[in-house]
């Protein structure tokens, strides 16, 4: 279930304080240094930097 387009607008990332993008089941940090991406559960971003998954 995607994220209401107001809600994606005022989410940062909590580690770098960039903008996040919807990609999948995760919002990704934009910011090419941090690229953090945080899990969306049942429609509820987790943005815990204890819970984001590193870039590859």
């Amino acid at each position: 279930m995607p994220l209401e387009a107001g809600l994606l607008e005022i989410l940062a990332c909590p580690a770098c304080h960039a903008p996040l993008k919807e990609q999948d089941t995760e919002l990704v940090c934009t910011s090419q240094d941090c690229a953090l991406a945080y899990p969306v559960r049942d429609g509820i971003p987790v943005l815990l930097i204890d819970e984001a998954r590193r870039p590859a």
